[in-house]
């Protein structure tokens, strides 16, 4: 009858046949065979008298144990041999540095080194290094020797970007999965022409990739540049697009030090890879001190900045993450994210609207929230435009609503997401978002136990709504690309970097502030519409055309983050400005405010124009036509005070 072994005995087996153990008794043999050629060694490799033999192997119990802890210590068991480096060298040295100092102490103590020639504890760490580091190395060469460019090899061939860390990782995954052929490599850096990474040759320059390309046959170019600027990869994308081969990359630095991404994943070349900016450092520390162990209010969660908010809040230790959305779809799609990717954290999503009073209220009341980010708002530029109601009751009487619910139960902050049209605006969702700036700036100026926080930037790649999904969608129509003006530029930033910033102005703010993010320069619309339709394997005014329509009813040529009068002052952080500006009198704002209310309550719309172009005389100047000479880029104006 045959036995069946037991879990637990085939568990235990198991466990002793391990990868870390047998690394373990390989050390300690290697340890013991240094400690015994060290003593064969003083005695020019004869057979060392037995008055010194016998002390030797008495010690040798007292050399494994404390040689064996230093190694542990040093973590030498942890390293795998496949991958063995520099690194795993030099702890090896210090290891074995620091252990025989320790060894000759413990023997000192135990038998003042009765028996123990001093020249062992010379010759002893030489010969354990050797011992130690010898077999790691030559399993590392051993294995990389079978990395290597078969003669006959077949698949798709490959020119890799960059002959770095991530170039050999790219190369060794290659030949390992024999997922492609590499026939070579290039990098702008000097002297790397000619040599060779796992026998696959640096053929040149970057610039050269179009001839190599051709020259070589090549199919397809990985681009393994993490670190690569968006200036630098525009460059690369353009040059890859010359050689006319498809191409893909690696993810980028920041995505992969937050852990969105692998180091191993490859990806199309998105818009945000040449758009997108350095990663952004941030106070972490003081954003969590704020943070920490308290309840977070996040309204309109669902949409694109309110959901990544949620994402960044889950990761800074809150007691509770309240997240308030009237869209039920979009409310369930982040619950499902957060509770999957952070389980650790209390969610509590809500479904509601901000313009009702009581639901607001009521929010406020049981959860108690210590800070609250006010994300939920129309900012579809032509609907608001002709919904003038809807835009006022959800852009100002709700965050008038909000404000007053923080106010009310002690809430320590509010952070108003805002906009740069809300500057010098020259449509209705503008003027809103002015409006509920000035609200926040009223409920700050009359009381202090609530600080009211507004931020400001421009447009948000791949947000909802935004330019780039509907290019996208165009051109897997096959076009054509509809852009406005040819002269229309904006300002843009990826989502998490938006995010990340807001939670910094939180940070900073003291009240009635205005905080104003660095977008950097403004880019082309046009631009922008050629690089997707060139990401997409496609050429503009070719296979997609480029159709300009004109400005719609409330756009401007190009945005603005500041009016004239505001004289942007540095923060602590390089990408955050605050916009000193002119306190507004308080009457005037609760009088357009009260006004505002009761005509948006008669449903006059043609009142509300009047009371927004009255709150904002700007609407009046620029008008819908955004394409004036008024409409133009403010320069940053920074003052150190």
């Amino acid at each position: 009858m045959q036995r069946v072994v037991p879990a637990r005995v085939h568990r235990f087996v198991k466990r002793i046949f391990s990868i870390r153990n047998l690394v373990i008794t390989h050390d300690l043999l290697m340890i013991a065979l240094a400690w015994g050629l060290a003593l064969w060694a003083r005695f020019n490799f004869t057979l060392p008298p037995s008055d010194f033999l016998q002390p030797a192997l008495r010690a040798l119990p007292v050399v494994l144990g404390v040689q064996g802890l230093v190694a542990w210590h040093f973590r030498l068991y942890r390293g795998l041999w496949r991958f063995a480096s520099l690194r795993d060298l030099s702890n090896i040295l210090f290891s074995a540095a620091v252990g025989v100092v320790l060894i000759a102490l413990a023997l000192f103590v135990w038998n003042r080194l009765a028996g123990i020639p001093r020249s062992m504890l010379i010759l002893y760490p030489l010969f354990l290094a050797c011992c130690l580091g010898a077999p790691r190395v030559l399993y590392r060469l051993a294995k990389d020797r079978s990395l290597s460019v078969p003669a006959d090899a077949v698949g798709e061939r490959v020119i890799i970007v960059g002959a770095g860390t991530a170039g050999e990782m790219l190369i060794r995954d290659l030949l390992k999965q024999a997922a492609g052929v590499p026939v070579g490599l290039v990098d702008d850096r000097p002297g790397l022409e000619g040599m060779r990474i796992h026998g696959v040759p640096v053929l040149g320059g970057i610039e050269a990739l179009p001839a190599l390309v051709r020259q070589h046959e090549v199919e397809l170019v990985l681009i393994a540049i993490p670190s690569a600027g968006n200036e630098e990869m525009r460059r690369i994308v353009r040059i890859c697009e010359q050689a006319g081969c498809a191409f893909r990359t690696l993810p980028r630095l920041q995505d992969l030090v937050s852990g969105g991404a692998g180091l191993g994943e490859l990806r199309p070349v998105a818009i945000e890879d040449l758009l997108g900016r350095s990663t952004v450092a941030l106070d972490w520390e003081g954003i969590q001190r704020q943070l920490r162990g308290q309840t977070v209010l996040v309204t309109g969660g669902g949409g694109s900045i309110g959901a990544e908010l949620c994402r960044q809040l889950a990761t800074l230790g809150l007691a509770r993450l309240v997240v308030f959305e009237r869209n039920e779809h979009n409310l369930y799609l982040i619950e499902r994210e957060i509770r999957q990717r952070f389980p650790q954290i209390s969610l509590q999503p809500l479904l509601g609207d901000v313009c009702d009073e009581v639901a607001v209220d009521h929010v406020f009341s049981t959860h108690r929230p210590r800070m609250v980010f006010h994300a939920a708002a129309y900012k579809h530029v032509p609907i608001v435009e002709a919904q003038i109601r809807e835009g006022v009751r959800n852009n100002v009487l709700g965050t008038a609503a909000v404000a007053d619910a923080a106010q009310r139960h002690g809430c320590a902050a509010m952070v108003l997401i805002s906009t740069d049209k809300a500057v010098r605006p020259s449509s209705v969702m503008g003027a809103t978002k002015r409006v509920a700036e000035l609200v926040c700036e009223r409920r700050n100026h009359a009381q202090t136990s609530t600080r009211y926080i507004t931020v400001r930037f421009g447009n948000v790649l791949d947000s909802a709504g935004s330019v780039v999904p509907l290019f996208r969608e165009q051109i897997a129509r096959g076009g054509p690309v509809t852009v406005t003006h040819p002269e229309a530029t904006r300002f843009f930033m990826t989502i998490p970097e938006a995010s990340q910033l807001i939670l910094q102005a939180a940070a900073v703010g003291q009240g009635g502030d205005i905080f104003v993010l660095d977008m950097g320069e403004p880019v082309s619309i046009t631009y922008l519409a050629e690089q997707l339709i060139h990401l997409s394997g496609k050429r503009p005014g070719q296979d997609i055309q480029i159709v300009y329509t004109g400005l719609r009813p409330g756009e401007k040529l190009v945005e603005e983050l500041f009016n004239e009068d505001e004289n942007l002052r540095a923060t602590a952080h390089p990408k955050l400005f605050l916009a000193a500006h002119m306190r507004q009198d308080p009457a005037r704002i609760d009088r357009l405010f009260g006004q505002l209310r009761a005509a948006s309550e008669a449903f006059d719309e043609g009142r509300l124009q009047a009371l927004l172009t009255e709150a904002v005389p700007e609407l009046a100047q620029t008008g819908a036509d955004g394409g004036s000479a008024s409409s133009r880029v403010v320069p940053f104006k920074r003052s150190s005070t």
